[in-house]
Formats: C-alpha cells, structure tokens, sequence
C-alpha cells in the first residue's frame, strides 16, 4: 500500500532551510554519519520505498542548482503554476489542490511511497491529512532564522514517535501521523 511520506533535515529551531532557500547548513562535520551499520533510516533505504516525489516549486529551483540530480529516473511532480525549464524527463509540473497533486503523485508511485519535500507541500499536505509519516533528522545547528517546517499549521497533528536514533551527531526521529 502507498504511504505518503515526508524525509528532511531539520535544524533544531525547526529550520529546513535558512534564508533564501539556503541549505549549506547541512554539510560539513555537525552532518557526518557515523562508518558502518546504523539503525536510522538513511536517505538511500528511504528512496528505495519511493515510486514517485510531490515537490514544491522553491525546492525545485533549489535542486536545479546541485552539481549532481539525486532522484535517478523517479517520476518528479513540482507543485507548481509557472513553467518548468526544460530538465529531465521524469521531472512534470502538477497543479490543482494539494488533494490532487498528492493523487497524481501516488498514480505516478505505482503502489509505492510517494516522498513530499518541500515546506509549503508539507504542510499543507499535513493540514489535509495526507501525510503517514514523517521522518526528521535534526541537524545539531540553530539558525534562528530560516524556512520553518511547521510554521503555518493550520490544524494540530497528533504523531507516534518511533524511538529516537541517534546517527553520528544526528538526532532522527520519526513519527506516524495519527
């Protein structure tokens, strides 16, 4: 069965990005994991469940500008009212609710997980009830001021944590949507 799920890193502030979409914060020492076995979910196991991604568009733009397309030939739907440039086939704007950029994202997953990045995409999937679960790995940083995951909820979520892990200097939680 498709789970919608959501992967990100977080700074402890609650930050996804700091200002301007920036996301060096999440390179360099305070992110190295640790050699060897873990029992946090890494990023490769995650994908491995994920038939299909629902972005939004400023995690787009963001994205266009890595050295390196880190989604293979997963089907890609940016929530997005302006044109796409011309990229990579498996990449297609979406538009609509987010009721139906979420259903074209599970029709496109083929029965796996659909993967949502992106704030705005978050939140408003998690206002509508859309989201299982969540996984957060908290980056040891505070950045004051930034892109806040949850900041503009509109409707209290209640979650199950999963027992913390720790992953190098890392903090990952996740948690099921009840």
């Amino acid at each position: 069965m498709s789970r919608v799920r959501v992967y990100l890193g977080c700074s402890l502030d609650g930050c996804i990005a700091g200002p301007d979409h920036d996301i060096s914060w999440m390179e360099g020492p305070h992110t190295t994991p640790p050699e060897g076995p873990t029992k946090a979910l890494t990023f490769e196991a995650f994908f491995a469940d994920v038939g299909a991604m629902l972005m939004g568009r400023g995690t787009f733009d963001v994205l266009q500008g890595f050295d390196e397309w880190p989604y293979g030939y997963t089907p890609i739907l940016v929530g997005t009212s302006r044109p796409l440039p011309e990229t990579r086939s498996s990449v297609r704007a979406v538009g609509g609710s987010i009721q139906q950029m979420v259903a074209a994202a599970k029709q496109a997953a083929g029965g796996k997980d659909v993967y949502l990045d992106g704030g705005a995409i978050v939140r408003s999937a998690l206002d509508a009830g859309l989201v299982d679960e969540l996984t957060l790995t908290f980056i040891p940083v505070l950045l004051g001021e930034g892109i806040r995951l949850f900041e503009g909820l509109k409707h209290r979520q209640g979650l199950r944590f999963g027992a913390p892990v720790t992953y190098g200097p890392m903090v990952q939680v996740t948690a099921t949507v009840e």
